[in-house]
Order: C-alpha cells, then structure tokens, then sequence
C-alpha cells in the first residue's frame, strides 16, 4: 500500500483527472481543480499545462511554463504539492505581499532554499488558506491577465 507523500512514478502512463483524483484524495483534488481553474481564469491562452516525469524518484507534474516556469502541481499520495520558483525580481515582489500570507507559507517561503535559477518554495496545500497564498505568489510571479482585459473592456479603452 502506498504511503502519503509518495509520489506518482509509473512513467509509463501520463496521470489523467481519475487517476489523479484516485491517488491524492477527494479533498485535495478540490483544491487542485480550484487551482487549474484559477491558472485558466486568470492567464487565458498563456500557459499550456504539461505532464513531466521525473523519474522514479521525482515521479509526475504537472508544469505550467511560458518562457520561464509558473509553477508545477505534484501529485502525491493523499497530499497535493505546489512548486514555485521565485526569480531575483519576484522574490522582491513576493516579500512585499509577506504579511497576507499564512504564518506556515511565511514559515516555507523563509526556508526555502535558493539555487542560482531562484527560489525553490514547495508547498503542501493542505488547507485552502493555502490555496489562496498559492495564486496571491502566482500573481507576484506573473501579473493576472483576465482581470486586467476585463477592465479595459469595460473601461472604454
């Protein structure tokens, strides 16, 4: 039987919804269907998800990218795991909005370690608070498209 956290590593099939759903539980995949509508909302056309494997001991997820990587949800056995990496810029960004975060993201963004490509912030979505410091960090790292083309056509502009 599989434990929580153990990550999806059959690289010979590419995770569907059912069998994402399946392997990290009914709440969970709320709060990742929560996510990928928030992603399709606020960055229409912008990012084409994408299925990586990163082997046996990385397992899949799903990557959102541009020209540089958004952000990459990974399924895990009973847990959903949301990876960020925050460039030189975003960080700067990122602490200015420091103080609406949950204390545990605060807690996670502080330890995260940086490599030379950024800060890695990975973090368990257990809570919905969380999902809602997860798209506050996203729309530090790009700003929110719908919302700004809503605006100007309702504006006039």
């Amino acid at each position: 039987m599989s434990t929580v956290g153990t990550r999806m590593t059959d690289g010979t099939r590419t995770p569907d919804a059912k069998s994402v759903s399946a392997w990290i539980g009914s709440e969970n995949h709320r709060r990742w269907t929560r996510l990928l509508q928030y992603i399709e909302r606020s960055y229409p056309g912008v990012f084409v998800p994408e299925w990586l494997f990163g082997g046996k001991r990385h397992g899949w997820g799903l990557r959102f990218k541009k020209s540089k990587s958004f952000c990459t949800l990974i399924p895990e056995r009973r847990r959903l795991v949301v990876l960020i990496v925050f460039g030189g810029p975003e960080r700067e960004k990122a602490e200015a909005v420091f103080h609406h975060l949950t204390p545990a993201v605060r807690k996670a963004y502080r330890e995260a370690t940086t490599y030379h490509d950024g800060k890695w912030l990975s973090l368990t979505v257990n809570r919905d608070e969380i999902v809602g410091d997860i798209q506050t960090l996203l729309a530090v790292k790009r700003r929110v498209v719908a919302r700004r083309e809503f605006s100007d056509r309702h504006s006039g502009t």
